[in-house]
């Protein structure tokens, strides 16, 4: 049983959210999201709560119950508050800043890296070591933070690199003489 899909989500005033056969679209403040369900679950909507129930006890239509509801929680906390990401670089020389609808980072490399933000999230560096990425859509702001990551990930030595706000590097001992 799924104590996550069992929560109905509440949705808060100035919400609203539409079903047409399997694909849910919520409406907010911040914008619009959709989200097209398996034919393993059913959605209803009753009032200002959105349930999700299986179809059946197989394993998919478990594991996609619990999925399901939490993709539409996103949804809705998207459209209602956004979604952040926070990434710190750590390294001397190292820097980020915004041009356009695009991030030079110098990281190190012998040529300056230009990554394009996708369309749906927003990047500002506050300071040249600080990049902070919104958006409504958390699979796409989450999946922009781990690509910006991926250029130069945290090492374990110096602990040079790209990390997330908070995150810890467990720092290696060096060789010894």
């Amino acid at each position: 049983m799924s104590r996550i899909g069992k929560k109905p989500v509440e949705l808060p005033s100035g919400v609203s959210a539409s079903l047409s056969g399997q694909t849910i679209e919520v409406k907010g403040p911040k914008g619009t999201l959709t989200f097209t369900a398996t034919d393993d679950v059913t959605i209803t909507i009753d009032g200002n709560t959105v349930s999700v129930d299986p179809r059946g006890s197989s394993k998919r239509a478990r594991q996609q119950w619990g999925m399901s509801r939490t993709m539409i929680a996103n949804l809705v906390s998207g459209v209602t508050e956004g979604f952040k990401k926070e990434l710190e670089i750590v390294g001397v020389g190292y820097r980020a800043q915004v041009q356009g609808n695009s991030i030079r980072l110098n990281l190190g490399y012998s040529h300056d890296v230009d990554f394009a933000i996708p369309a749906g999230v927003t990047a500002t560096t506050p300071k040249p070591t600080e990049i902070v990425l919104e958006g409504i859509d958390a699979q796409l702001v989450g999946e922009t933070a781990a690509k910006i990551r991926e250029w130069r990930r945290p090492e374990p030595y110096k602990g040079k690199g790209i990390r997330y706000r908070g995150e810890y590097i467990f720092q290696k001992e060096g060789k010894k003489k």
